[in-house]
C-alpha cells in the first residue's frame, strides 16, 4: 500500500504544534492509523520518505526525533530517506512523510 504525503495535523485538518518533535509525531500517528485501516502495522512498512523544511531544525533535535519513531514505529527501521525541501503544500507543516507498507494477507 502507498501512504500519500501525511503532515502533522489533527483529525480537523488543524497543526496542534509548529514543534519540528511534534508534528513528526502526530504525523506517524497519522500514518499509523492509515496503516491499521487496511490491515497493516508499523512492521509491514517497507519505505519511508520525509520531507522536511529544516535540516537544522531536524538535526537539533536528533535524539527526540528518534524516541518518538521508536516509541510508534518500534524497532522496526525500513529503508528511509530524509530530503530537506523549499517548502511543503501545508505552511505550517515541519514534516511530511510518503509511506509504503506490504499489507499480510
Amino acid at each position: 500500500m502507498f501512504v500519500s504525503g501525511m503532515v502533522g495535523w489533527n483529525e480537523d485538518e488543524r497543526f496542534e504544534s509548529k514543534s519540528f518533535v511534534d508534528q513528526f509525531r502526530q504525523t506517524l500517528l497519522n500514518t499509523t492509523r492509515v496503516l491499521e485501516e487496511a490491515g497493516a502495522k508499523p512492521e509491514h512498512v517497507t519505505r519511508m520518505t520525509w520531507y522536511i523544511v529544516d535540516k537544522n531544525e531536524y538535526l537539533d533535535q536528533a535524539a527526540a526525533v528518534g524516541a518518538t519513531y521508536r516509541s510508534i514505529m518500534g524497532k522496526h527501521f525500513p529503508a528511509m530517506a530524509v530530503v530537506v525541501v523549499a517548502g511543503l503544500m501545508e505552511d505550517e507543516a515541519r514534516i511530511e512523510i510518503e509511506t509504503t507498507a506490504v499489507v499480510p494477507d
